[in-house]
C-alpha cells in the first residue's frame, strides 16, 4: 500500500499536535500534578508515534516512543514533573519539528537519531525508580502499542475472533498438509484504536510484521476489504510459521495504534471444528442481516469490538469513557464539522469572487451612461457580491493563535538564556485576520518580543533599584478595529535611551550631531527601524546584529501595514502594528492625476480638504499646510507619479489628507471620482522598480487603476 497519498495529512495534524504539545508541556511545568494535562500529551505524543510509523518515518517514531514512555511513567504517578525534564522534553519538541520541517521539504526525515535525547529520556525513566510489576507490565504493553499479551490460550474467547473465520475446503488442506509437515498454524485477532485516523494503513502494517514470520493464509475480513477501510476495529489471520507465536504477535503489537492482538495455536482437530463453526455462524449472521435494519447492524458491530478494546486498555478507556465517548450515548456518530480547504483553492473561489466584483462594476458603468435601466438588477448583483464576498473572507479568516501560541515557549527559553524572570501575557488570540497575513505576521512578532525580552526588561538589579517587580512583564494584545486589526507588544521595561540612539545614529554616520540635536524624540526613535542598526553593547545570540526592527517594518509594510512605537525611558516601550483585515478586496477613494485614475486605500484617509493655493506655505523648503492646528506636509502626486497635473496654479487644492501612524500628509489630486470597493492585482514582475504603487485593479469601463501606497510616500 502507498502512503505517500497520506503526506499531507501526516503533516497538517503533525503541526496541530507538535502545537498542542508546546502549549500543553508548558502548563504542565505551571502544574505537575494536573490529570488532564498529562493526559493529552500522552495522546497527543502516542498519535503523534502511530503517525509516524504509519508513514514509515522510524526516527521519528522512535522519538516520540520513548517520549511517550515518560508519560506513560508520568501518568501512572511514577515520575514527577521537574524542569530539568521539560527541558528535555522542549527539546524533543525541536527535534521533532525538524523531522517535520524535512519532511516538508523532501519527503524525508533526514538521518538524525537524536539519540542523545533519547538517552537523556531514558535516563528519566531510569533513575525515577522502578515502577510496581504490575505497572510495568502494563507499561510495556502500552509502549509496543497494546497490553501485555494474555498469553497463547489466555485470551477470553470473546476476543479470539479468529476462531470463527470460515475456512473452505482448499484452505482446509493447505493447513493440513503445512502441520503434516511439522509446521505450526496459528489464528490471531487484531485490534485497531478506536480513534485512530487510518485504519488500512496500520492492517498493512500488521500484515508485512506478520509475513516476516509467517504466511498468511486466510483474512477476515478478505484483504481487499481491509485496503478499502471497508472493516470495523478488527479483522483475524489464519497464518502457517515455524517461529514461536509469541514472536508472531510481539511484531503485530509493535505497531503503533494497534491496541490488542490475541493468537492461539491451533491442531488439526481444532481447524476441522473452526471450519463447521465458522460455516454454522456465517449462515446464522447472513440471515441476521436480512432481517435486521443496517442501524442496528452498525450498532451491533461496533459495541462487539467495544469490550475488547476495553479490556485491553483499561486504564486509558477509564479516562476517555468521560470524554470522547461520552456523546456516543445518543447512538449516533460524532461527526467533525470542520475540514481542511487547500489555500489555492481559496485564491480560486477569490479571484472568482473578484470577477464578480468587476462585472457588478461594468453595469454600475453601463447603467451611468445609459439610464437607470436594469437598476433593480444591479442592486440584487451588488447584494449577491456582498454576501459572497463576506462569506468567502470569513472561511479565509483565521484566528491569530495559529501564530502566538509559540511564544510562550520563546519566552521561557529567553529568559534562561537572559538571565531574567520574564512573563508573557497575550489577549485577544482569537482574533482573526486573512490566512496570507497570519502567514506573514510570525517573524515581525517574535523580532519585536525577543526586543522587548533582551533590550525592554532590565536586569532584577536595576529593575530592583527603581521599585519595579522582579519578574519583567511582556503583553501581546490583538484586536480588531474597524477593518483594521491591531497588535501590540508592550513591556514595563527600560524603555528607549533617546541619547544612546542618537549617539549610536552619529557614530554610524545616519545623522549629523547638528541633525541629531534638532530631531524630535519621535525621529530618534524611528532611527531604530533603519537597517543594520543596534544599540546592544555586544553581540549575542539573541541580539545585536542589527537585523530586527528593519525586517519588521519592511514585512509590515509589505502587507500595507504599519509599525510605530511609543517609549517612555525607565517605565517601558509600546510597539503597534496595524493591519488590513485582507489584502484581496478594500474600500478605495477613486482619484484623478493627470488625467489618469488612481485608487488610494480608504483605510488611509482621514479627511478630504479643499485648499486655497495661499493657505500653502513652505518650511525649509518644502510645502505645509495648516489644518485644525497641526502643520502638515504637501505631497503633489503630479510630481511623485511624473506626471502633468490639470489644475490650473489659482485654482483651490482638493487634498486628502492621509495617515501613518502618529503622521499626517496632504496628497494633492486633480479631481475626486469617488468611493469603490476594488479588487488587487499584483503587477507580478513586471514592473518592481516603484514603490508607490502596491497594485493595479480592473475599473467597470475595462480602464486599469493603479493602487498609491500612502505608507511608502508619507
Amino acid at each position: 500500500m502507498d502512503v505517500s497519498q497520506y503526506l499531507e495529512i501526516f503533516l497538517d495534524e503533525t503541526g496541530e499536535h507538535l502545537e498542542s504539545l508546546n502549549t500543553q508541556i508548558l502548563n504542565l511545568e505551571q502544574n505537575p500534578e494536573d490529570e488532564a494535562t498529562i493526559n493529552e500529551i500522552f495522546r497527543a505524543a502516542h498519535s503523534l508515534k502511530g503517525m509516524a510509523g504509519t508513514m514509515g518515518f522510524k526516527r521519528m517514531q522512535n522519538l516520540t516512543h520513548d517520549m511517550e514512555n515518560v508519560f506513560t511513567e508520568v501518568r501512572a504517578g511514577n515520575m514527577k514533573v521537574t524542569s530539568s525534564l521539560v527541558d528535555t522534553l522542549f527539546q524533543t519538541l525541536d527535534a521533532l519539528e525538524e523531522y517535520t520541517t524535512n519532511i516538508r521539504e523532501t519527503s524525508d526525515e533526514g538521518t538524525n537519531d537524536n539519540q542523545r535525547l533519547i538517552d537523556q529520556l531514558n535516563e528519566f525513566l531510569n533513575s525515577k525508580g522502578e515502577p510496581v510489576p504490575e505497572k510495568k507490565e502494563e507499561k510495556a504493553g502500552e509502549d509496543a502499542g497494546s497490553k501485555a499479551p494474555e498469553g497463547e490460550a489466555g485470551a477470553a474467547s470473546s476476543d479470539e475472533k479468529f476462531r470463527n473465520v470460515p475456512i473452505g475446503e482448499t484452505e482446509q488442506s493447505v493447513l493440513t498438509a503445512a502441520i503434516e509437515e511439522g509446521k505450526k498454524i496459528y489464528g490471531l485477532t487484531v485490534y485497531v484504536d478506536e480513534n485512530c485516523l487510518l485504519k488500512a494503513a496500520r492492517a498493512f502494517l500488521v500484515y508485512k510484521a506478520v509475513e516476516e514470520k509467517a504466511e498468511i493464509i486466510l483474512s477476515n475480513p478478505t484483504a481487499q476489504d481491509i485496503e478499502d477501510e471497508n472493516f470495523e476495529l478488527d479483522f483475524s489471520l489464519i497464518v502457517i510459521s515455524e517461529a514461536p507465536l509469541e514472536e508472531i504477535l510481539e511484531g503485530a503489537r509493535a505497531v503503533s495504534e494497534i491496541t490488542k492482538v490475541v493468537g492461539a495455536e491451533f491442531t488439526a482437530e481444532d481447524l476441522e471444528g473452526i471450519s463447521k463453526e465458522g460455516e454454522e455462524k456465517e449462515a446464522e449472521e447472513e440471515s441476521a442481516k436480512k432481517d435486521a435494519p443496517k442501524e442496528e447492524k452498525k450498532e451491533s458491530s461496533q459495541e462487539t469490538a467495544a469490550p475488547a478494546a476495553v479490556a485491553a486498555v483499561p486504564a486509558q478507556a477509564d479516562h476517555d469513557k468521560g470524554t470522547k465517548n461520552a456523546p456516543a450515548k445518543t447512538g449516533k456518530s460524532v461527526v467533525n464539522r470542520t475540514i481542511r480547504v487547500d489555500i489555492e483553492k481559496l485564491d480560486v473561489l477569490m479571484n472568482l469572487v473578484s470577477e464578480l466584483i468587476i462585472a457588478k462594476n461594468s453595469l454600475v458603468s453601463a447603467t451611468n451612461n445609459d439610464g437607470a435601466t436594469g437598476s433593480e438588477q444591479i442592486d440584487y448583483l451588488e447584494s449577491v457580491t456582498t454576501s459572497l464576498h463576506e462569506s468567502v473572507m470569513k472561511v479565509r479568516m483565521v484566528p491569530i493563535e495559529s501564530v502566538v501560541s509559540k511564544f510562550p515557549r520563546m519566552i521561557r527559553d529567553l529568559q534562561k538564556k537572559l538571565g531574567k524572570k520574564l512573563e508573557l501575557y497575550m489577549t485577544g488570540e482569537e482574533t482573526e485576520l486573512d490566512r496570507t497575513v497570519v502567514d506573514e505576521i510570525g517573524d515581525p512578532l517574535m523580532h519585536l518580543l525577543r526586543n522587548s525580552a533582551d533590550h525592554g526588561i532590565e536586569s532584577a538589579e536595576v529593575r530592583a533599584q527603581r521599585g519595579k517587580p522582579e519578574v519583567g512583564s511582556i503583553y501581546l494584545d490583538a484586536y480588531q478595529e474597524g477593518n483594521t486589526v491591531i497588535i501590540e507588544v508592550r513591556d514595563d521595561g527600560n524603555g528607549i535611551d533617546v541619547d544612546a540612539v542618537k549617539k549610536k545614529a552619529i557614530e554610524r554616520g545616519v545623522v549629523t550631531p547638528e541633525q541629531a540635536d534638532s530631531m524630535a524624540e519621535k525621529d530618534v526613535i524611528n532611527l531604530l527601524f533603519n537597517a543594520g542598526f543596534s544599540t546592544a553593547k555586544e553581540i549575542t545570540d539573541v541580539s545585536g546584529r542589527g537585523v530586527g526592527l528593519d525586517v519588521v517594518k519592511s514585512k509590515i509594510e509589505s502587507l500595507s501595514g504599519e509599525v510605530s512605537v511609543d517609549s517612555k525611558y525607565g517605565e517601558g516601550s509600546t510597539w503597534t502594528i496595524r493591519l488590513p483585515l485582507t489584502l484581496a478586496i478594500i474600500q478605495a477613494l477613486m482619484v484623478v492625476v493627470g488625467g489618469e485614475k488612481y485608487a488610494i486605500s480608504l483605510a488611509s484617509i482621514q479627511t478630504i480638504e479643499d485648499v486655497a493655493p495661499e493657505d500653502i506655505r513652505l518650511v525649509e523648503n518644502k510645502e505645509v499646510m495648516t489644518l485644525r492646528g497641526s502643520v502638515i506636509p504637501i505631497i503633489r502626486l503630479d510630481k511623485e507619479l511624473d506626471t502633468v497635473s490639470t489644475k490650473k496654479p489659482d485654482e483651490n487644492l482638493v487634498v486628502a489628507i492621509a495617515r501613518k501612524g502618529e503622521k499626517l500628509a496632504g496628497l494633492v489630486v486633480d479631481e475626486l471620482i469617488g468611493q469603490q470597493e476594488i479588487v488587487i492585482k499584483s503587477l507580478g514582475k513586471y514592473i518592481n522598480k516603484t514603490t508607490i504603487i502596491s497594485g493595479a485593479t480592473v475599473l467597470g469601463d475595462g480602464e486599469i487603476a493603479l493602487i498609491i501606497d500612502t505608507n511608502a510616500l508619507i
